[in-house]
């Protein structure tokens, strides 16, 4: 199995902005739903985006208006645009397909949020 490779996380002030990517040559974005997630130690992962097919998207509730998730069908990239970040959303932020590839998680990316 191909592994999801996410990218993009870093150290960033509350209120600041990150964009996230993800890749997987062996899934073509275009047909499937896809997903970001996010764990931080000792919690399970949760579900922070889905995107279906345009314009159906879902949003954890404390992310909506902040996160857009999105996709590149040339590009074959999904992406995570994540505005005025606070503390709470630091965690590793992972991509996935719904159903999940279960064999196909990343080590994703960290976001860490801190003044």
């Amino acid at each position: 199995q191909v592994q999801f490779v996410e990218s993009g996380g870093g150290l960033v002030q509350p209120g600041g902005s990150l964009r996230l990517s993800c890749v997987n040559p062996a899934v073509n974005f275009a047909s499937e739903v896809v997903a970001w997630f996010r764990q931080v130690p000792g919690k399970q992962r949760e579900t922070v985006a889905i995107l279906r097919f345009n314009p159906d998207t879902y949003y954890l509730e404390s992310v909506k208006g902040r996160f857009t998730i999105s996709k590149d069908d040339a590009k074959n990239m999904v992406f995570l645009q994540m505005n005025s970040l606070k503390p709470e959303d630091a965690a590793v932020y992972y991509c996935n397909t719904i159903p999940n590839r279960l064999n196909s998680w990343g080590q994703g990316t960290q976001v860490t949020v801190s003044s």
